[in-house]
């Protein structure tokens, strides 16, 4: 059985375009897995906790004299890993804020690059076998035409830090110009639309 993980990361409800576009894929993914799974994480919601010193602490301590504390210490950390590990197809859906993601789902990722993991002591990547789809919703256009195309900092760091713990297999929705949305010059259902054929595509 095909499983999906969705990570959400807007804070915008349904007035979040990141989130339009998953609802899209979802149900394109679904007519496609008519028998798959979806497994969602809400970062907007419930937020991981920033890497701190206790949590490092914790982390550079090998498992066998790690104490209680140092465990529940990354407990979260250990679920999250879990859920991708899980997950065949992993979906990022993200808004762009001053060029780059969310300080959520950057802690997110910061808890699941593990080293022995997700990742090798050598820096070899440990996960394989997966595919992951980026959709982004973010105010301007990267497009390759687009005179600030070097701008796109997200979608060249999500891949880079997929690639590193070894998902390679990565298709990008890029929703530039999402704030024709909230300046009213296009109705969220049409921006959604104008994208139909790279969700179609992604989601199979």
């Amino acid at each position: 059985m095909t499983k999906l993980l969705v990570i959400e990361t807007s804070p915008r409800g349904e007035r979040s375009v990141s989130r339009a576009m998953t609802s899209r894929f979802i149900s394109t993914w679904q007519v496609a897995h008519p028998h798959g799974t979806v497994m969602r994480r809400d970062l907007a919601d419930a937020p991981p906790g920033f890497i701190d010193a206790e949590w490092l602490q914790a982390y550079f301590t090998p498992q066998p004299q790690q104490t209680a504390e140092m465990r529940e210490t990354l407990r979260l950390s250990d679920a999250l890993v879990a859920e991708l590990l899980d997950a065949d197809h992993l979906v990022i859906a993200t808004p762009v804020y001053n060029y780059n993601v969310p300080a959520a789902l950057k802690s997110w990722v910061d808890h699941i690059v593990r080293k022995g993991i997700t990742l090798g002591f050598d820096g070899a990547p440990l996960v394989h076998g997966k595919r992951a789809t980026l959709l982004i919703a973010s105010g301007a256009s990267y497009g390759a035409d687009s005179p600030i195309r070097e701008r796109d900092i997200a979608t060249r760091w999500l891949q880079l830090v997929l690639g590193i713990i070894g998902i390679a297999d990565v298709s990008v929705v890029a929703g530039g110009g999402a704030k024709a949305v909230d300046l009213g010059a296009m109705t969220m259902a049409a921006f959604v639309d104008a994208h139909e054929a790279d969700v179609v595509k992604a989601a199979q």
